[in-house]
């Protein structure tokens, strides 16, 4: 399925610009209201909106914006509301799409009757999916990095893409540097910062004291922990060889540089999903239940984030997984990810459930990435460019992962938060579960030759959103 994505829960573009693309219809013409990432609109006057196709939108946004022709590929046209988000085909047709609205959310979300009933979707140009980050470090244009960038900006600030705290404020400081122009040590940047400071961090870091205590810190007091680290990153922020000290000449630079640093998070780019998964059981009568999740699917590889505590579960590259997804009758639709583990020593196959209505987009996303992966498997080799491949190869990409690796990063799996069913190679349960205190039921544990080999596509791709027209 190519250029699907639902809303995972956070806070994203969705909240930001829940409105209506559609400002008036007449007998032919119509303005549409195309929305960048930085909320600024695009109108476009157009004729016959109900036959246009996506493809012919994205050419007009274009035009309008003066792209070059690298911004074809970069970027792709969104349907997004507050409830779920669907990246679109270049022949699908926006407006019929727009009046399937209601059938999509009933199909694909949990949402109640009354927030399907008023749900209306904005039409979004944002990044698209398939875009290789090899390819985006490329580009040159500074107005394709700047929509780029305030897209990646939007989506660290949201919490999104979750980050450590020394990543947000290297990225903060880039920010800074793009707002407010070079760091002056002569200038108040302390009590700036701190007055905008939800602008630059996300918002679990910009928490301050309140009460009688905050009361006495009065303009002179020092700046909080992440306010200072912020401060300290921002005068390390480096200016282009060269420079005359001019901000807008530079700015390019920047953009590239917070890109670059957002290349290092493993869900950078990705379709995030809304979905559900078993906690471990707990206490004495083994009480588990259910917590909510994202997942973020990419050229890449799959990432299971928890959606409350701001992490990562599960990391996988396409290589690392088996998947498949099941929807019997009368109970929930599955996204299963079968990965290899250990269950007290033992080396087990694991596999993880996870509770979603999307679990058909999932799937279908999965396979069109390897699909793409394989297609491009030839080029590889004469790619002159660093960064990480999206091939299937015994080791991980050479530049990103070692970074990542700090005591209790964000970005590191935490399976032993996860309930899994573990069994052996032969599909038999072994005697030791991880995180499961009874055995599966049989029509739990789908047989391990139904689920799609690690890396390897099924022969007919898998179309979930209808093609409206």
């Amino acid at each position: 399925m190519d250029g699907t994505e639902s809303s995972a829960g956070q806070p994203g573009p969705a909240e930001r610009s829940h409105r209506s693309s559609v400002s008036s219809v007449g007998a032919r013409a119509a303005d549409v209201l195309v929305y960048l990432a930085d909320d600024t609109v695009v109108p476009l006057a157009v004729e016959n909106l109900p036959s246009l196709s996506a493809h012919e939108l994205h050419r007009a946004v274009r035009e309008v914006l003066h792209l070059p022709d690298v911004a074809l590929d970069a970027f792709a046209l969104w349907l997004v509301s507050p409830l779920l988000e669907v990246q679109l085909k270049p022949k699908h047709l926006p407006y019929k799409l727009g009046r399937q609205w209601p059938e999509l959310l009933l199909r694909f979300t949990d949402a109640p009757d009354d927030d399907v009933a008023v749900d209306e979707p904005s039409l979004q140009f944002r990044r698209n999916v398939f875009f290789p980050k090899r390819r985006e470090l490329q580009i040159q244009d500074e107005e394709v990095l700047r929509l780029l960038y305030e897209e990646a900006k939007g989506n660290v600030l949201a919490a999104r893409y979750p980050c450590d705290v020394e990543d947000c404020e290297v990225l903060g400081a880039l920010v800074c540097r793009v707002q407010l122009g070079p760091y002056q040590p002569s200038q108040p940047a302390a009590c700036t910062l701190r007055e905008k400071l939800d602008s630059f961090l996300p918002a679990h870091l910009c928490k301050r004291g309140q009460g009688l205590f905050a009361a006495f810190r009065g303009r002179g007091a020092k700046a909080g922990p992440g306010e200072q680290g912020l401060l300290n990153a921002y005068r390390q922020v480096k200016e282009a060889v060269g420079s005359d000290g001019g901000c807008e000449a530079t700015l390019g630079t920047h953009y590239h540089a917070y890109l670059l640093k957002c290349h290092e998070l493993p869900f950078y780019g990705c379709a995030f999903f809304h979905g559900e998964v078993d906690k471990p059981a707990q206490g004495f009568l083994h009480r588990g239940g259910r917590k909510p999740v994202a997942v973020a699917i990419s050229l890449e590889g799959v990432h299971v984030i928890d959606s409350r505590e701001k992490h990562v579960l599960l990391g996988l590259r396409f290589q690392e997984l088996s998947w498949d997804h099941t929807s019997p009758e009368e109970e929930e639709p599955v996204l299963w990810l079968e990965f290899d583990g250990d269950s007290e020593g033992m080396p087990v196959n694991k596999l993880l459930k996870i509770y979603s209505k999307q679990a058909e987009l999932m799937s279908g996303l999965i396979e069109y990435c390897i699909e793409l992966n394989q297609a491009a498997e030839p080029a590889a080799p004469q790619e002159s460019v660093p960064g990480p491949q999206a091939a299937p190869t015994s080791s991980p990409p050479p530049s990103q992962r070692p970074k990542l690796r700090r005591q209790g990063s964000v970005v590191c799996s935490r399976i032993q938060h996860l309930s899994t069913i573990d069994y052996v190679e032969d599909g038999e349960p072994p005697s030791v579960y991880t995180h499961a205190h009874t055995r599966p039921h049989a029509h739990t544990l789908p047989h391990a030759h139904t689920l799609m080999p690690r890396g390897a596509p099924r022969a007919g791709s898998c179309r979930a959103i209808p093609d409206a027209g």
